[in-house]
């Protein structure tokens, strides 16, 4: 009896020893990081993407890894700032939309171009992953550990147009977060407005803005439902371009980890992350969709002779951004022959 005791003395000793320690651990992480993004709490750029990111790391790393995430600027700044801010350390991980810095990713842009991209982002996703060695000097300053895009631009207006013309959008206001969107409001006779996400409401509601350029992911993230009257497509579903986004860690912050962590973090990297949000962006469209349909506002696929002439104009925009990336030296054309092809391999 009195050794019986003994061991279960040393048992529970043990036990409390264990969970000491496993508590130790959790509360004394070795690394400790900063995310920060534009989008609010509720958005699947959140939702859906980085808080089961962070959590995936934080449950293979067995704790030493620990993530602070920071909504809406919240650490400070604005959209365009965030590239900076995880290059020079300010943060050490980002997700930002490579549209808010021009210039800075001109090879990665060409999956922006509208008539590249057709409309599935899983699609296109693959398709950057495809292309890792073709835009690598974009990210020399950064470590990316996903480059995605939304399943594409719609164009959303507040008040309905004629369709069955030649979908031009003559004098109206269209906010674009991309250049390539912006090239292809120009194209449409529409004049292109940059206004951050977060302050479209309010310009749609002060009349700074007469549609936008955006997701059906985007008509649930920003309300759009509750302000426009008619989402157009093209004929077969296509796009008018997308945004290409950035989820990337500082250079030095990523080095400073042990091999075994960078081992964690690069498997949860690469291609099947990059399948899985594809996946999740574009299984979202069905939700703005909806929320469009059940407000009221028309959804509209153009007929086909007014999609023929929104993808004739759409080529037109390849062609600028083909000779603006040859300022650079950058051979444009072949990149958009490659980011065809690429596209095409990979079937929605």
């Amino acid at each position: 009896m009195r050794f019986g005791t003994t061991l279960s003395a040393l048992a529970l000793s043990g036990v409390v020893a264990l969970a000491t320690t496993f508590s130790a651990k959790a509360a004394d992480p070795e690394f400790s990081f900063k995310i920060h993004h534009f989008l609010s709490t509720e958005a699947i750029a959140q939702t859906k993407m980085i808080e089961p990111w962070v959590e995936r790391i934080e449950k293979e790393s067995e704790g030493r890894i620990e993530f602070e995430i920071f909504p809406e600027m919240s650490l400070g700044g604005t959209p365009p700032e965030l590239y900076r801010q995880v290059r020079d350390g300010v943060v050490d991980i980002i997700w930002t939309e490579i549209g808010h810095t021009p210039g800075v990713f001109p090879r990665t842009e060409v999956f922006e171009l509208p008539s590249v991209h057709l409309g599935s982002a899983k699609q296109t996703n693959l398709a950057i992953q495809y292309s890792t060695d073709l835009i690598s000097d974009d990210f020399k300053d950064i470590h990316p550990l996903l480059v995605h895009a939304h399943a594409g631009n719609a164009l959303h207006v507040v008040q309905p147009l004629d369709i069955y013309g030649t979908a031009t959008i003559d004098g109206l206001k269209i906010q674009t977060l991309s250049r390539a969107g912006g090239w292809l409001v120009e194209e449409m006779g529409g004049i292109p407005v940059e206004i951050p996400p977060a302050n479209l409401a309010q310009a749609i509601a002060s009349g700074d803005v007469d549609g936008a350029l955006a997701s059906f992911e985007g008509v649930s993230a920003l309300n759009l439902h509750e302000q426009t009257t008619m989402s157009m497509e093209g004929r077969n579903k296509q796009r008018f371009g997308t945004s290409v986004f950035l989820f990337a860690m500082n250079n030095d912050t990523y080095a400073a980890l042990p091999d075994d962590l960078k081992k964690i973090i690069d498997n949860n990297s690469g291609r099947a992350f990059a399948e899985e949000m594809g996946a999740v962006w574009d299984a979202a469209e069905t939700t703005g969709k909806n929320l469009q349909y059940s407000s009221g506002s028309a959804l509209v696929r153009l007929e086909p002779d007014v999609t023929a002439n929104i993808i004739e104009l759409s080529e037109k925009v390849v062609e600028r951004w083909v000779e603006d990336v040859k300022a650079k030296g950058i051979k444009g054309q072949a990149i958009v022959r490659w980011a065809r092809s690429a596209i095409a391999n990979y079937k929605p």
